[in-house]
């Protein structure tokens, strides 16, 4: 695990990549934020009053020499940010509903990076992922061609890496989400080193079954293969043919994926969430997500439990994620 975070390190030290937080009181992202910022991997930027912030950062025994705080209140490109956010609202708010709305710490950060004065946001310490991930939808939205963000983790054990998803956003995927999803999450591999092997995941593997399910993966493959024709893709597979390189020769001989698969995407949030916990629980397997994929840029969300390493490590995720969508 420590080799995945320090290669991740790595590629985004000093490429000026800056980070939206808009927890500022928080004790576990002051801390976070101030080890991001004396080590120079990242610009953070810290959402909230500056006396309050610093004065906290001040009982932690903090410094915030090289973090910029940014409190709405008293923001000089409020007037700016305001016209902004009605118009890529449609004019479905009103300029006193913009600017109440646009006090809130997670909108005003999603607008900075929407507006291209930061390039991520990691929140959800203190807010829930609803409090998140909405302003994200509603401004930053998803890219040309994907019609829903959803949520991977990377799977690790050692020098093992895989990629699941969707384990964390949608509940009832079909075809064309699924697909979506498989193309998004080889995206989300390449940023781990991680040469993707994509596998569609059911209870069938290459006809042995037939059901709306089944036939809904099978769908999923053909328009995968459509949108990303270079990718290594296929399904459908149970697990143990999209893993083990025996049953791959005997269920699926002529497939592309012969038990050597590393993106295996969930037919279902109900399988892709037990599939992870399983391997986590079971496998021994750290679970590191979730992380939000198919939006415009990055925003990531935090559990409420987290502590100020998790904060840290999503920030370099975020921070990896932002520089993938700059190349």
């Amino acid at each position: 695990m420590s080799d995945l975070f320090a290669a991740l390190k790595q590629k985004v030290a000093g490429k000026n990549v800056t980070i939206v937080f808009p927890e500022g009181l928080d004790e576990r992202i002051l801390t976070a934020v101030g080890r991001l910022a004396a080590e120079n991997v990242l610009q953070p930027i810290v959402i909230g009053d500056q006396e309050a912030v610093v004065q906290k950062a001040k009982e932690l025994g903090l410094t915030l020499e090289k973090v910029e705080i940014v409190d709405p209140r008293s923001y000089e490109g409020m007037d700016e940010m305001v016209a902004a956010f009605i118009e890529r609202r449609k004019g479905k708010v009103t300029e006193e509903d913009a600017r109440n709305i646009l006090l809130g710490e997670n909108y005003f950060g999603t607008m900075l990076v929407y507006m291209g004065k930061a390039h991520g946001l990691v929140s959800g310490a203190a807010h829930s992922t609803a409090d998140t991930v909405r302003p994200a939808l509603q401004i930053i939205k998803t890219k040309p061609g994907i019609r829903k963000t959803s949520g991977v983790f990377i799977m690790v054990r050692g020098d093992e890496k895989y990629v699941f998803a969707d384990c964390a956003i949608n509940i009832a995927p079909d075809s064309q989400d699924l697909a979506e999803i498989a193309v998004e999450s080889a995206q989300t591999a390449k940023m781990f080193d991680i040469e993707p092997r994509v596998a569609m995941l059911s209870f069938s593997t290459k006809g042995s079954a037939k059901s709306p399910e089944t036939e809904k993966v099978i769908e999923a493959v053909r328009i995968a293969k459509e949108m990303a024709p270079e990718l290594t893709l296929d399904g459908e597979f149970q697990f143990d043919a999209a893993f083990v390189p025996s049953v791959a020769k005997k269920k699926a001989p002529d497939s592309v994926i012969q038990g050597d698969a590393n993106v295996f995407i969930f037919p279902s949030l109900e399988a892709g969430n037990i599939g992870y916990k399983i391997a986590q629980r079971l496998g021994n397997f750290e679970a590191v997500g979730p992380i939000l994929q198919g939006l415009n840029q990055p925003v990531n969300d935090l559990s409420r439990g987290c502590n100020a390493e998790d904060v840290y490590k999503l920030s370099l995720i975020t921070a990896a994620q932002a520089l993938a969508a700059m190349e």
